[in-house]
């Protein structure tokens, strides 16, 4: 019998300073059953013209106007570093107003809420010690020059960024314990080469779901969105929520630490395939 339930909405968060362009190529990775949905926010690509946001109240009011799920159609929402943020942000929101909540919340890249952030603790800083940051990380573009384009028109977009992002660490802050932890399944995915949001860091964000978390580590660097590793773990896994409708999706407790303090590596049982 053919399947005729509609594709899983799959939400996508960017990093900081970014718009939608590192989601283009994964339509040939995520495999079926899954539409993937930009959010493009203010101030870069098509929008570069309109206000960037930098605080709370004005992300969630943009978000609750274009993330708007069907009845009955179960959704997922991914952030990438910054877009951890407001994919975390966007569920509590949600939560606090009553509203539907995804089926699975994904974040990537970042640590969570309640530890440090090396770039969101960075926004104010000058630019000096800022660019170095980012060029140990390859956030800066090989041949980049300080009366160039990146300058000029991404590095003001990536100080907002971290100025937003460190708004909604305060916040997050102000919430951490129980009130704060969101009754969403939560998958936080690490590289094994990400400077900023090691693995043992990133599965803290257990601590921010009330339902179970999964974590796994995946082979990269803090850009890890752009490659295939990525789409097609949440492939796999809209695929399980697909099948299972609007019945939230069973992702398992994460797995045992390994010795040393290193978070162990989940097997294929950590996240559902699909």
């Amino acid at each position: 019998m053919a399947d005729t339930a509609p594709p899983v909405r799959l939400y996508c968060f960017a990093h900081a300073g970014a718009g939608v362009s590192a989601f283009n190529g994964w339509t040939r990775s995520i495999g079926p059953g899954v539409e993937t949905v930009p959010v493009l926010l203010p101030g870069r690509e098509r929008r570069r013209r309109e206000p960037r946001l930098t605080d709370r109240a004005a992300l969630v009011a943009e978000l609750l106007e274009r993330v708007r799920p069907e009845p009955g159609r179960p959704f997922i929402l991914y952030g990438h570093s910054l877009g951890a943020l407001v994919a975390h942000t966007l569920t509590q929101a949600l939560h606090e107003q009553g509203r539907p909540l995804p089926a699975l919340l994904a974040v990537g890249a970042c640590p969570p809420p309640d530890e440090s952030s090396e770039l969101s603790d960075s926004a104010g800083t000058a630019d000096g010690p800022l660019l170095h940051r980012l060029h140990a990380m390859g956030g800066v573009p090989e041949g980049a020059r300080p009366d160039g384009y990146w300058h000029r028109a991404v590095l003001p977009v990536l100080r907002d960024d971290l100025r937003l992002a460190r708004a909604l660490r305060a916040y997050a802050r102000g919430t951490a314990g129980t009130a704060g932890r969101i009754p969403v399944p939560l998958l936080a995915v690490a590289a094994d080469r990400d400077p900023l949001a090691p693995p043992l860091l990133v599965a803290g964000w257990r601590r921010w779901s009330a339902a179970p978390v999964a974590t796994r580590t995946v082979t990269g660097d803090h850009f890890f969105v752009r490659g295939d590793a990525l789409p097609r773990l949440l492939g796999r896994a809209a695929r399980v929520v697909r099948r299972l409708g609007s019945t939230p999706l069973p992702v398992q407790h994460p797995a045992p630490q390994a010795p040393h303090g290193r978070p162990a590596v989940p097997g294929r049982r950590a996240v559902p395939a699909g």
